[in-house]
């Protein structure tokens, strides 16, 4: 006759069967090698669930200590719903306003998620930038100014939107969305005039190669409107050509009107974009300033506007030369052709040797001429000086 097999469960069934009979409980316990204790555990078991409730149980905890409460899983919902475009971390920044205790970061996004209100995106990479991109970031307000025309969406009576979005680099500040009629020179130009004389002048404009604040044939990309800006001593800062993610803090800017007001029957309507724009600047927090507003840390520029110069003045031993309505200068008797985009303005002519002279457009390096030939050589990249040559 074989062995029979004994094990743990079958030991247990035994142990409660014998416990019904036995008149000495605690006896049959030290004859098993368990306190009086577990003993009491498996009985009740037995008599709770019958033989399932002697298996192991598992030693997950029933509950937890910092479980989030109804009302507070709720109350994230809600905010989230009232602004469905926030991420967790700004929705967290809302409910601390009005709450002493806050759920951590990681807290709201799993609550988000599991609610099915977190859009989970792939990541794309970016690459190095190119001409007239010095590759550096603002450290201050009005150090640097981003500008772009947002992507047009059509409104009520299907009446098309295409806004100018003008924004403050450091503080994230949205100084300017605006629905203009047009994205020609002269209309761009008035809106900045505006900005200028509201805000000051800042120290660099950051833009993409669109029109119109670039050509893409024209010498460096200049065009009529960067030509200006540049007159009133404000560098440029471009990225490639195609290559959006040169500029990425305003196309995510960018993201945020698609998902918020493109659709609306409002949202072309002037009044409801300077709405959106207060709320973005002075309720919105933003997690790149540790969930603060951009009003809470922009300030105007110390360079104040004082309108359009008449021309450029260059220091000795430079020597100007006016730009033709051509695009034409004449420089050892011989007609130089430059970009139409600089005319009316005059450059300066630099010589270095006999056989080339710089180009200088206030700070910015154009190219040279070669002096043997009189032809004029662009630079590729463009050269922008801390002062003016």
């Amino acid at each position: 006759m074989p062995w029979k097999e004994i094990n743990v469960m079958s030991q247990r069934v035994e142990f409660v069967m014998r416990a019904f009979e036995t008149d000495n409980f605690r006896l049959l316990c030290q004859e098993y090698g368990i306190s009086a204790k577990t003993g009491y555990k498996w009985l009740e078991r037995f008599k709770e669930h019958g033989r399932s409730g002697l298996a192991n149980a598992s030693r997950r905890p029933h509950g937890h200590a910092c479980a989030l409460s109804e009302e507070v899983l709720c109350e994230i919902v809600r905010l989230k719903k009232l602004k469905p475009a926030w991420g967790p971390a700004k929705i967290r920044a809302i409910y601390a306003r009005t709450h002493a205790e806050v759920p951590s970061e990681s807290t709201f996004k799993r609550v988000l998620d599991k609610a099915g209100w977190v859009e989970h995106r792939r990541t794309r990479r970016r690459e190095a930038a190119g001409r007239l991109f010095t590759g550096r970031r603002a450290q201050k307000p009005n150090e640097i100014w981003t500008v772009d025309f947002k992507g047009w969406w059509y409104g009520a009576n299907r009446r098309r939107c295409e806004p100018l979005t003008v924004r403050d680099e450091f503080s994230r500040y949205v100084l300017e969305l605006r629905a203009l009629p047009d994205a020609r020179t002269p209309t761009v130009r008035q809106c900045f005039e505006r900005l200028f004389e509201k805000h000051g002048l800042p120290g660099a404009i950051r833009s993409d190669n669109g029109t119109p604040f670039a050509m893409r044939t024209a010498l460096l990309g200049l065009s009529k409107l960067s030509v200006w800006w540049m007159v009133l001593g404000i560098d440029l800062e471009r990225g490639r050509p195609g290559c959006p993610q040169d500029n990425p803090a305003h196309e995510r800017f960018h993201l945020d009107i698609a998902r918020e007001l493109e659709g609306s029957a409002q949202g072309e309507q002037q009044a409801f974009l300077d709405q959106w724009r207060r709320e973005y600047n002075e309720e919105r927090p933003h997690q790149a300033l540790g969930q603060r507003c951009p009003a809470e840390y922009y300030a105007n520029s110390a360079t104040s506007y004082e309108g359009t110069p008449a021309d450029l003045s260059y220091a000795l031993p430079l020597q100007p030369r006016k730009v033709q309505t051509t695009g034409h200068f004449r420089w050892s008797q011989r007609p130089i052709w430059l970009s139409s985009a600089l005319s009316g303005w005059s450059v300066a002519m630099e010589p270095i040797d006999d056989t080339k002279s710089h180009v200088w457009f206030g700070r910015l390096l154009l190219g040279h001429i070669d002096e043997a030939a009189s032809v004029f050589v662009p630079t590729t990249t463009g050269v922008q000086n801390d002062e003016t040559p």
